[in-house]
């Protein structure tokens, strides 16, 4: 059965982030004798941090309020709303803590370990509860409307970034799924540019330091 509301978008963002997640562990793990050296200067941890936020800012700004509004008077399902956005600031603490590793010498890299180590747990955690509670929810009590602003809000913050995260986005995913995010995300003249620039400038990249592991 279709649902009833398109999430194209939003499983690819999630499907995204958990490709980056692989890359993470990977990456830290071939890195010796300190992973944070690697960190430092990857372009895949920077485009995973910007696009993590644009998604959990769209969500937390457009997404969040609607639901909350549309649970009133449904406690147990907005307890459940609260838990994923604690699940939010927690693992905006985490990755305050990543960075502050990687600007400071004075913690070791058995520290970062633990803490990309619960990044990836946390994370992956977080996207499946979110599957799990959250897009059930939003399928039953929001209307087209609300989930139209949302996807609105959601797509301004990603185009904003088009160049990278574009790309970013779109990676491995089959090409019927190509196709509608870019209907969804670029007019048809960027999606030209797309193509003939934003996509081959993502391949050429390295993103996390790996290739000659």
């Amino acid at each position: 059965m279709r649902d009833r509301l398109d999430m194209t978008v939003t499983y690819a963002m999630h499907n995204a982030l958990r490709r980056e997640l692989h890359h993470l562990a990977r990456a830290t793990a071939l890195a010796h004798p300190d992973p944070r050296n690697l960190l430092r200067t990857a372009t895949g941890w920077k485009l995973f941090r910007r696009a993590l936020h644009v998604h959990h800012a769209a969500e937390d700004d457009a997404l969040w309020p609607s639901l909350r509004r549309a649970l009133n008077g449904r406690p147990f399902s907005l307890a459940r709303l609260e838990v994923i956005e604690a699940e939010h600031a927690a693992l905006a603490l985490l990755l305050e803590a990543i960075d502050r590793t990687l600007a400071g010498p004075d913690i070791g890299p058995d520290l970062f370990g633990d803490l990309t180590g619960s990044l990836v747990t946390g994370l992956h955690g977080h996207l499946r509860h979110e599957e799990e509670v959250i897009f059930p929810l939003v399928q039953t009590i929001l209307t087209e409307e609300q989930w139209e602003h949302f996807g609105r809000v959601h797509a301004r913050r990603i185009v904003a970034d088009a160049a990278r995260i574009v790309p970013w986005l779109l990676e491995g995913v089959t090409e019927g799924t190509a196709a509608t995010l870019l209907a969804q995300l670029l007019p048809e003249s960027a999606q030209h540019t797309y193509a003939h620039r934003w996509r081959p400038a993502y391949a050429a990249l390295d993103r996390w330091g790996t290739r000659a592991l």
